[in-house]
């Protein structure tokens, strides 16, 4: 019979953000898949992917929170339903949940289920109040002026004129210190005015 494994999976939303209370919760794994990126689904979630098609019959996945492993109820069930397939245990450490494969503990199932949906629900909640209080703002004049630009009028101008010039678009971004992405709106956007 082959060897079950421990196998650990880790996310922040973006590279700026710290995986040690993760991977501390996690403890001694046999193998780690760390992901910085957010998405809502699965197929946003690259190396999560990788781990759910690395783990086979007998190995545990251990998560430190439900929240890292799904965002939504949906997708938790989808993850939950491929992973009992396989015949693997996921481990939720905060919430000292193992749910196992046998599918026998009906109870810490619909615990997890009932932690995911209220999850959720925050999650929405807090999108749906932030919205609300943005659009309250904006009808403020001066309440919600809107993302400070990083570039003045002159820098913007040097930097239409560099991409215009075919300096490449990733040297540009390095040189003024922004994104490609804002590179791109600054080219895009109206000239600004002389």
């Amino acid at each position: 019979m082959p060897t079950t494994q421990r196998v650990a999976y880790v996310r922040v939303s973006s590279a700026g953000q710290n995986l040690a209370r993760q991977l501390e919760a996690i403890g001694c794994v046999d193998k780690t898949y760390r992901e910085y990126q957010s998405g809502s689904t699965t197929s946003q979630r690259p190396v999560l992917r990788e781990a759910l098609d690395y783990v086979r019959e007998g190995d545990t996945l251990v998560v430190a929170s439900i929240d890292r492993l799904a965002r939504s109820l949906r997708d938790m069930l989808a993850i939950m339903e491929e992973l009992e397939r396989k015949g693997v245990t996921v481990e939720f450490k905060s919430q000292g949940l193992v749910i196992r494969p046998d599918g026998r503990d009906l109870t810490t199932r619909l615990i997890l289920h009932i932690i995911t949906a209220v999850a959720q629900s925050e999650r929405e909640m807090i999108r749906e109040r932030q919205a609300e209080g943005i659009a309250i703002a904006k009808q403020t004049p001066g309440k919600y002026p809107g993302r400070k630009r990083l570039l003045d009028s002159d820098q913007i101008r040097e930097v239409r004129n560099a991409a215009a010039a075919g300096i490449p678009k990733a040297q540009i971004a390095r040189t003024y210190g922004i994104s490609r992405n804002t590179l791109y709106r600054y080219i895009r956007d109206a000239p600004v005015s002389q």
